[in-house]
């Protein structure tokens, strides 16, 4: 029997179920070995029905990605499930819950009695696993194998007893066992402080009343999520974005996405984004239609339209995903997935793009991306002892939007580490670290300004990687006549004869004395930046926010912080563009000159008529052909379909396998 619930009781559970998970996250917070964990935080912490849905997290603690989460891939891994088992797994392709080899989940039964009543679930990010580069994460590998050890869906704790030999095999493979252990202790408190807290809970309400108020929860976001498509006039609401490689020194990856919306449904139609990658920027989904990575940026969309939603796996009922089997959005295995955070978060930039045109004037610019998360390994000279850590999240600018200036500095979860954390937590000195000028888009609204980090190393055999590393090509882009955010950049020894462009590079291995520069992008402004009140320009470049140059994009002269009221009024007054409702960065309109949307989506469909393994191949010998052909501005579609077959006419046996696949 399920008890019914007023709604008056059904808040009250969803606060005690609300309080239940923030107790868990403080409890990982507080006992967390890695920098990553207690002062990053990427970690989950969370509730889950008997069979795998979500429907309780934190709002302000840990990462914000997977209030979503589905476990029931995992869950039905394991055969029977008694009190005091606790179940593990980082397997991207056991149950598709883990997404990367790093993101270490864990979940543990919680029973009333005989009955099984929830699951207590998370997650964390260790800072390595192993495998072919410290910290287990570059752009560069092209095989899951790569990538660190691999633990399927299995039983970690069996009744209360820990299984000693996966737990020696696990720590025998990661660089830093005594922190990887230290954290999953802390992981393990976590669960048994979620389920005191849910057994409080079931001794004040009674088994079917939390038991209701689980699939209450759920109900409530399912109906605040199709109040918000009731709103949207039906049709089709569509846009693309790039990451600037597909692999180390490759050609654009396109993501696109057409947003269909129906009554109090949608569809999500990924149709028309990359073939899977011969490198690590791939998204484990398993073609789920509600699987969480595609979802994140429309959970980010939902409750940026009503901070009032429930966060939990409800969202996501009216929506249905369409994720192409063999495309970057729903790799088949063992195709590499450890970046697949850059990729997640350029789709969430396009999903906020596709509901802008949906819901015009209430969403933010473009999101920046692409700044990069610092890992450093390097050795302690005073001891000699290795050292490995996160240093800081390199992070980039939220939007700015109808009511105000996007937010500096902000990528979505990931909190800033102090610096005086990181050199300890690390022998490195910290030379800088503070915004970017010039950074966020120009907009009646700035866009949010990206950050900046200049530290030095001391030893041989420093290896610094920077997973995430992108928009130094294409930038972010600007709403309602604002313009597009600045690109980033990573420079080693800046200032010296042998300066070095680094480029999108994401392994860097220093000698000693070596120093570091790395900016993120910026985001998009919004609003016409010639409207922008010249106060705020004023007070903008007095904050260093903006420099005199910069100040001219806002139609503003400042010559030693003194406005020039004259130039000023002439700049305003000049004859310019009009303004846009999405203004692209100039790299991309000179690219999209020949890749237009209708070039790509006919080199999608000759791509995705050919095997899997053959996808990528011919993406690049395609653009080789198209690069040499003089006409390709002229008619880019039919250059693209010349291109293609220049590109197969050397492999007769393509023929043969295009028409097994077709």
């Amino acid at each position: 029997m399920t008890a019914s619930l007023d709604p008056v009781t059904l808040q009250i559970l969803k606060s005690h179920f609300e309080a239940a998970a923030e107790s868990m996250a403080y409890t990982l917070l507080r006992t967390a070995h890695s920098a990553f964990v207690k002062e990053t935080e990427d970690f989950t912490s969370g509730l889950t029905t008997p069979c795998g849905q979500t429907f309780a997290s934190p709002k302000d603690l840990g990462a914000t990605w997977f209030v979503g989460l589905d476990y029931a891939g995992v869950i039905g891994a394991i055969d029977s499930y008694r009190p005091g088992d606790i179940c593990i797994t980082n397997d991207p392709y056991s149950g598709y819950v883990c997404t990367h080899a790093p993101d270490m989940h864990l979940w543990m039964p919680v029973f009333a009695g005989e009955r099984l009543m929830c699951f207590a679930v998370g997650h964390i990010h260790n800072t390595d696993m192993g495998g072919a580069v410290p910290a287990s994460l570059s752009r560069a590998l092209t095989e899951v194998h790569q990538e660190g050890i691999r633990i399927p869906p299995c039983k970690l704790v069996d009744g209360g007893v820990m299984d000693e030999k996966l737990l020696a095999v696990m720590l025998r493979n990661v660089r830093m066992p005594e922190q990887t252990w230290g954290d999953l202790k802390a992981q393990i408190a976590s669960l048994k402080t979620a389920e005191r807290k849910m057994h409080e809970a079931i001794a004040r309400f009674g088994a079917d009343m939390v038991h209701a108020g689980m699939y209450g929860v759920l109900d409530l976001a399912e109906r605040q999520a199709r109040r918000l498509f009731a709103s949207i006039d039906d049709g089709e609401y569509g846009f693309s974005d790039y990451i600037d490689e597909d692999s180390p020194g490759g050609v654009p990856c396109r993501l696109k996405l057409t947003i269909r919306v129906r009554g109090e449904e949608a569809e999500f139609d990924f149709s028309g984004s990359d073939p899977q990658l011969q490198s690590a920027l791939n998204m484990p989904t398993g073609g789920l239609p509600r699987h969480i990575l595609p979802l994140v940026g429309y959970n980010y969309v939902v409750y940026s339209l009503d901070p009032t939603v429930a966060l939990n796996c409800g969202l996501s009922r009216p929506v249905r995903c369409i994720l192409p089997e063999g495309s970057v959005v729903n790799p088949v295995h063992p195709a590499a997935t450890g970046m697949r955070s850059l990729t997640c978060t350029r789709i969430q930039g396009i999903v906020i793009g596709a509901f802008s045109r949906a819901l015009p004037g209430r969403l933010p610019a473009g999101p920046a991306g692409g700044g990069g998360i610092l890992n450093v390994r390097t050795t302690d000279a005073r001891t000699g002892r290795l050292a490995m850590a996160s240093i800081n999240p390199i992070t980039g600018g939220g939007g700015g939007a109808a009511n105000g200036d996007g937010q500096d500095g902000s990528n979505s979860f990931l909190k800033n580490t102090p610096v005086e954390i990181t050199e300890a937590e690390v022998p490195i000195r910290v030379l800088s670290y503070g915004l970017q000028p010039d950074s966020g888009g120009p907009g009646l609204h700035r866009g949010g300004l990206g950050t900046q980090m200049t530290f030095q190393v001391f030893t041989p055999n420093s290896v610094v990687t920077a997973r995430n590393r992108d928009r130094v090509r294409f930038s972010s882009w600007g709403a309602a006549g604002g313009l597009a955010g600045a690109t980033c950049g990573f420079t080693r020894n800046p200032g010296t004869a042998n300066a070095e462009d680094l480029g999108n590079t994401d392994v860097v291995r220093c000698a000693p004395g070596d120093v570091l520069t790395i900016s993120a992008s910026g985001a998009g402004g919004w609003g016409d930046p010639f409207e922008r009140p010249v106060e705020a320009v004023l007070r903008d470049v007095a904050q260093g926010k903006v420099s005199e140059a910069g100040a001219r994009a806002y139609g503003v002269a400042i010559a030693g912080g003194v406005l020039d009221q004259a130039a000023t009024e002439a700049l305003r007054a000049a004859p310019r563009p009009a303004p846009q409702a999405i203004t692209l960065d100039p790299a991309r309109i000179a690219f999209e000159r020949v890749w237009s949307e209708a070039a790509w989506d006919r080199l999608s469909e000759l791509l995705f008529a050919l095997p899997v393994e053959w996808r990528f191949f011919m993406k690049h010998q395609t653009f080789a052909q198209v690069a040499q052909d003089a006409a390709a501005e002229a008619d880019p579609v039919a250059a693209i379909e010349r291109g293609f077959a220049a590109a197969a006419a050397p492999y007769p046996q393509l023929a043969v396998r295009q028409g097994e696949a077709a």
